[in-house]
Parts: C-alpha cells; structure tokens; sequence
C-alpha cells in the first residue's frame, strides 16, 4: 500500500513476518513432505527425548555388535595364521578353513543372541513409534505416559517385525558363513553354495522392508500375527518403489555412520544418540500414513489426511475425533471432568468493587441492628445475584460451559459405547479390496 512504510532488512528479521490469518494459514502443512518438517522442527525437543528412552532399549543389542568386532578383531590378530612359517608353535600342519570356521562358530553366537537384543529394542521402538505416529496426527502426547501406552499396545506386533527379522538374518548369516567354509574346504557344488550365500542376502535385503511394513502397520492397526506378516508382504510388493526410497532415507545415517571412519564417524553416532532413530521412524511412519491414505484407509472407511491441512476447505483434511485422541489427553479430559466445573470460570462472580458492606454489630446490639446485618447481607446477595445475570451471557462462560458440556457428553457417549460393545469386533482384513 502507499500509505505503508516498508520496513528494512534489520527490522524485517527483528520482527519477523506478519502475524495475519493468511499467513499462519500458509504455514499449516498440506503434504507429508511439509508435515514432516513441521514436525522435525517444531517438535524436535519431544523427538530427542524419545529417541534418548528408545536408545536406552537398544543398548543390548549395540553392546552385542561392538562386542562381536571386538572378538572378531581380537581373533585375527592373535590366531595361529601364521603358524608353521618357520620356528612356530604349535605347528598346525593344515589351516585350510580354519579362518572361515572361526567366522561361523564367532557368528552362530553372536547371531543368535540378536534375537533376544532385538526383542528387548522392541520395546523402545514400539512405545517411540506409538509416540511419533500421534504426532503425525497432530495428537496431544505425554511422553512417559504414552511411551509405556505404546508398549502395551504394540509390542507383540513390533517384537513380531523384530523377531522376523532377527531369524531370517541369523539363518541367512549361519548359511552364508557355511558357504564360505565349505569352499574354503573344496566341497563339490561351490557354485549353488555361493548361489545360496546370495540369496540369503536377498532375502535380508527384503526382510527389512517387510519389518518396517510390519512396524507401521502394527501401529497403526489391530490385527493378527499372520495377517500383519500377509499385509507387510502385500504392502512391500505393492510398493517396491517407494519403499526402497523411503527406507533408504530412513536408515541412511545408520550406514553412513556403519561405513565411514575417524572424526566423521563419530559425529554420526552422536546424531543417533540424539535423534537418529527418532528421524528414521519420523521418515517412515510419515511415508506410511500417505500409503495408508492411498490404499487402505478409504477402503476401510477411515478418514485420510490426518494431521492435514486441507487449503480447499480451509481446514484440517481430518480432524481428529474424541475417540481417536491419544488416551492419555483422554485421561486428561476424564479427570477435568470428574473434578466438575470451576466455579471461578463457570459463572460470573461480582467483583469487590463498590461500598456495599456487611454492617458491623456494636458491642451492645438491640434488633434492630440484627434487622441491620441481615438486611446488609441480603442486599450484597441481591446485588451479586443480579450481576451475574447481567453477565451470565458473556462470551468467555457461555464458551466454557459450552466446551465443559461437550467434554462431558463425548466421554458419557463413550463409556455407553464400551458397556454396549463387550467384545470389540475384528478389524476388517486390509488390502483385499483394490
């Protein structure tokens, strides 16, 4: 406008945009790809505090990896490799394999207590994705409360993704490192052998995929142990694409750190610690809420685009229902409620302000000083009456009743809804429709 002066540059960053309705509107995330950047970082405090509860379950299994290169490292510098070359003792007269035998009996171990590593890292990532799916719904989260909610509510079907994963590596590493001992020794059929170590690998490769399809889609829905592995492959392969994509941007700084060295390796493992896995389950649990939009949620009745802003209507594409809430902030309500309305906030209370008094009695009072008081209380009760039915329609306590009663119907509604359903009726089986 011409009337406006234009602010400079200094002022501009002092002071930031304009705060008008367009522009806080404009912010709102409308695609997954937005969502998740708002979410990285407007909540990044919550996202570094769950990734630290979900690091301290994964500590097992980390121990187990270092240990493993630690033995490993240790048993080729102190093996008898060189034995027999020239004064040596004890002299082994053939080494042939030995070296690849000690690979498969250090592995066998090592593999196999993965397994139990992974089932306790199950508890953190059950509780931590919990925690990451409500945010991407734009829930309200306590996080304690919610991680252990979490817990109790997806752990079987995480510890399910986990353990699958676990054992196929553990029989694609055995077969492998029994290949290359195999060779070693010159067992006829070295070519199916190397052809076996392959696919092994293959099959590592796929179970990944499959266990994150897994982890999300135990999540997000009820379902059985078969029909979560059948709905993981489904959602795999009908995906190929994507979920490579995705899974290689989830994990990346896991192989990054993996495969680097020196100062730089050291930053990456700090960046785990702090927010690592939290960003790889963000990246994930995002990607999957758009496949779930696209080919699951729709079929299922179920509202798409939670946690959107949709700009054609000029609100959230979905917003969050009172069930669907996170049960915590459910919690939360019940307890507002049970505690009744406050007084101080529900109606209005006259305030001190005028020279009407409660008359004082004298030392030596007659009746007529008691007509006095009473006729003084009386007038301070009329008055107080009178102002708050002057003032009973005003905005903020028509406003709070309003929301109070609400509150109190949705939960009346839900607690009739739960004594009615004694059995909750299974989920209808996902991804057979097209």
């Amino acid at each position: 406008m011409a009337d406006r002066e234009k602010k400079k540059l200094v002022a501009r960053w002092l002071e930031g945009k304009e705060r008008s309705e367009d522009y806080a509107r404009s912010t709102l995330p409308t695609n997954r790809w937005s969502l998740f950047w708002d979410i990285f970082k407007g909540r990044f405090g919550k996202l570094v505090l769950v990734n630290l509860i979900m690091v301290v379950t994964i500590l097992p299994l980390a121990a187990l990896i270092v240990w493993r290169m630690l033995a490993l490292g240790v048993e080729g510098t102190v093996g008898p490799y060189g034995a027999g070359l020239g004064v040596g003792y004890p002299i082994l007269p053939e080494l042939v394999g030995y070296a690849e035998m000690s690979m498969f009996q250090a592995d066998l171990l090592f593999f196999a207590l993965f397994i139990p590593a992974g089932a306790i890292a199950a508890l953190g990532i059950s509780g931590g994705g919990y925690i990451i799916r409500n945010l991407i719904w734009t829930e309200g989260i306590f996080v304690t409360n919610d991680f252990l909610r979490g817990i109790r509510r997806n752990y079987w079907n995480v510890f399910e993704a986990v353990f699958v994963f676990t054992l196929i590596l553990f029989i694609a590493r055995t077969m492998g490192n029994l290949s290359d001992w195999l060779v070693a020794l010159g067992v006829n059929g070295a070519g199916w052998l190397i052809a076996s170590k392959v696919m092994g690998y293959i099959f590592v490769a796929l179970a990944v995929l499959i266990c994150f399809w897994m982890i999300s889609l135990g999540i997000s829905y009820k379902q059985g142990p078969w029909a979560l592995f059948r709905n993981a492959v489904v959602m795999t392969i009908g995906t190929f694409p994507q979920t490579v994509f995705f899974a290689a941007l989830a994990t990346f700084p896991v192989f990054i750190t993996i495969f680097t060295t020196g100062f730089f390796s050291i930053i990456m493992l700090l960046i785990l610690i702090l927010f690592g896995v939290s960003y790889a389950l963000l990246v994930w649990l995002d990607y999957s809420q758009w496949a779930f939009d696209r080919f699951i949620n729709p079929n299922m009745g179920i509202a798409t685009g939670r946690g959107l802003y949709n700009k054609e209507k000029g609100k959230e594409t979905a917003a969050p229902a009172a069930p669907a809430d996170s049960a915590a902030m459910r919690e939360y309500r019940r307890l507002i409620v049970a505690q009744g309305k406050s007084k101080l906030v529900c109606r209005p209370i006259k305030p001190i302000d005028d020279d009407l008094e409660v008359y004082q009695l004298p030392d030596s009072f007659s009746r007529d000083d008691l007509a006095k008081l009473r006729e003084s209380k009386q007038a301070i009760e009329d008055d107080t009456r009178a102002f708050e039915e002057e003032h009973k329609n005003d905005e903020r306590y028509v406003e709070y009743n309003r929301q109070f009663e609400e509150r109190e119907r949705a939960l009346k509604e839900e607690d009739e809804g739960k004594k009615k359903k004694k059995k909750q009726p299974a989920r209808p089986k996902m991804l057979n429709k097209r």
